[in-house]
C-alpha cells in the first residue's frame, strides 16, 4: 500500500513539473484585428480585437476549457482508469 502511495505522489509531482513546463510555452498570433495570447497548458492569456483587450472573453473561454478538461477527464477515468489504466498494458 505504501508504495502504491509513494508511486502517487511521484506522478503527482511529475504532473506539475510537466504543467509548469507547460506553461512556459506560449504561442502569440494575429489574424486580421484579432490577437491572442495561449500558453502550452491550453490556456488563454490575452485576447485583443480591433486593438482592444478583452478580458471578459477570456475568462468565458478559460472556465470553458477548464470545464472540458474536467469532463474528459472523467470519462477517460471511466473507461480505462486514466493513465494507471493507459499504462498498464506497458508493464
Amino acid at each position: 500500500m505504501l508504495g502504491k502511495i509513494g508511486e502517487l505522489n511521484k506522478m503527482r509531482q511529475q504532473a506539475k513539473a510537466l504543467q509548469k513546463q507547460l506553461e512556459q510555452i506560449v504561442e502569440v498570433y494575429e489574424e486580421g484585428n484579432i490577437r491572442v495570447k495561449v500558453t502550452g497548458d491550453q490556456k488563454l492569456q490575452y485576447l485583443e480585437v480591433d486593438g482592444e483587450e478583452r478580458n471578459d472573453i477570456v475568462k468565458v473561454i478559460n472556465k470553458a476549457m477548464k470545464n472540458v478538461q474536467k469532463t474528459a477527464a472523467k470519462k477517460m477515468l471511466e473507461m480505462g482508469g486514466g493513465l494507471s489504466g493507459l499504462l498498464g498494458g506497458l508493464k
